[in-house]
């Protein structure tokens, strides 16, 4: 018998959806019939796949609002669901451009090597099957950012969305089955970690997004298969504020670079630095810029941030400002949590606060700023990099060359100068991500749709091929 699971509703906190989960008997027809979608998918040329997925794009437009007001009651806020979904459906454009540019790299001859009698010729093979384990916090986009390049590609997929929010896939899936082409290579499958755990085994590469927990256990199934795994996992992203900074934009900047989605982003700045001499200045700004910043709680169409997502984030902060707390922090503003419907955290501004709090050690999650002052540029790296985690950080200074050295000397993938967190904006660079933050190729700009492919060389010799003679040892005198 299938097992179910309960969903709660994030802006009452009440179990008002369920769904059926898929078990891991039912895994290998599902993986079975995506492989044989593949072997029809690949055979077609890339401008087929092209119009295929352009024919998905219309289908997403036409079930762009049942979709957005699924994805508003999985994640209670309703302006960020509403970009989240158009941001897909534009994704699909940007992709099929970089696909379009990499056509001519398959099957390429003539390429010359060390040896003037060989030359090679290139083929880009797709994986056949690949599986994507994508989290709550953003669960269309994550769900599809590398779904999209993975089908231009020529791979079939599988996705596993998080089990709290899972009402978004009805509506998607709605969109998909119109095409039926689209619908033999593009599955889903729901669950929870056993459902992920069991998917790794048909699949032959993994892509995933979330904790660094969880990512372990996926990495390590992943090499007991021998399959790669892309992993993008958490984050405690530092901001550094020089002296030479606008501190005014400094702090308006990172205040919505930490508290947007209610501090649920990977790149959302946890941890800020300011130059001692502005220290006092920056968090009064700071303080006036989150006291204007108010919960939706009562209407939804109304405020700036929504709940918590998943519950059990209201625990972790609570958890982190009570350790700050115990040790001499002292919060300026904010710090209340309300759990009566839904979790909401007003956005709080912390200082005195160091490197032995578990606010300054681990991923929060949430809409808490801690700011700490610093004397020399040297310290403010040192401090930035005194972290496990290296996905994304931010530097504001108004001399671009300073800007610029302390960026190059930060240990993460994605660094936001005079701004933050533009890494969740866009989706043209290539980073990767440093310590726990994550493993593999970038999600982001061409390498999101290479990684994809394996690539196969074959050598031609035009001349005589070296004969056994040649590695007698007589010879090697």
């Amino acid at each position: 018998m299938s097992r179910k699971i309960n969903v709660r509703n994030p802006r009452t906190g009440i179990n008002d959806y369920t769904f059926n989960v898929t078990t891991p008997e039912e895994i290998p027809s599902i993986a079975t019939k995506a492989r044989q979608g593949s072997e029809k998918w690949q055979k077609m040329s890339h401008s087929a796949r092209t119009d295929v997925m352009k024919s998905f794009q219309a289908a997403l437009n036409n079930k762009q609002s049942e979709i957005t007001d699924a994805l508003i009651i999985d994640t209670g806020r309703r302006g960020i669901s509403i970009m989240e979904v158009s941001g897909v459906i534009q994704s699909i454009d940007r992709w099929i451009k970089i696909a379009d540019c990499h056509q001519e790299d398959n099957l390429r001859a003539g390429n010359k090597t060390a040896l003037p009698s060989v030359t090679y010729g290139s083929q880009l093979c797709p994986y056949n099957l690949v599986g994507i384990i994508s989290p709550w916090n953003f669960p269309c986009t994550l769900s599809m950012i590398d779904a999209i390049p993975a089908l231009l590609a020529g791979c079939a997929v599988i996705i596993k969305p998080s089990e709290v929010t899972p009402r978004f896939i009805e509506p998607l899936l709605e969109a998909i089955q119109s095409i039926p082409v689209l619908s033999d290579v593009l599955h889903f499958i729901q669950g929870d970690g056993e459902t992920g755990n069991a998917l790794i085994s048909h699949i032959d590469a993994v892509c995933f997004t979330g904790s660094v927990n969880t990512g372990r256990k996926v990495a390590s199934v992943a090499a007991d298969n021998f399959i790669p795994a892309f992993l993008e996992l958490g984050g405690n992203d530092p901001a550094i504020v020089l002296e030479d900074a606008d501190i005014e934009k400094a702090a308006t900047t990172l205040l919505r670079a930490s508290i947007i989605n209610t501090g649920q982003a990977c790149q959302s700045i946890e941890r800020i630095y300011v130059a001692k001499q502005h220290y006092d200045e920056f968090c009064n700004l700071l303080v006036e810029a989150a006291k204007k910043v108010n919960l939706n709680r009562d209407d939804i169409s109304k405020g700036h941030i929504g709940p918590l997502i998943y519950e059990k984030q209201a625990h972790i902060i609570k958890a982190q400002l009570d350790d700050a707390l115990e040790q001499g922090a002292k919060i300026l503003c904010g710090g209340e949590i309300y759990t009566d419907a839904g979790a909401w955290v007003e956005p709080t501004v912390i200082v005195d606060v160091n490197h032995h709090m578990k606010l300054m050690k681990e991923e929060t999650f949430g809409p808490i700023m801690p700011v700490m002052a610093f004397e020399t540029d040297e310290e403010a790296v040192k401090l930035a990099n005194d972290t496990d985690y290296g996905l994304s950080a931010a530097v504001f200074s108004k001399n671009l060359d300073h800007a610029y050295d302390i960026a190059v000397r930060i240990e993460a993938g994605g660094i936001s100068i005079n701004d933050g967190s533009l890494t969740g904006l866009v989706g043209d660079a290539e980073k990767n991500s440093f310590k726990l933050s994550g493993m593999g190729g970038s999600r982001m700009g061409e390498a999101g749709y290479m990684r994809f492919f394996r690539k196969k060389s074959m050598l031609l010799n035009s001349g005589e091929p070296y004969s056994i003679n040649m590695f007698d040892e007589s010879n090697s005198t």
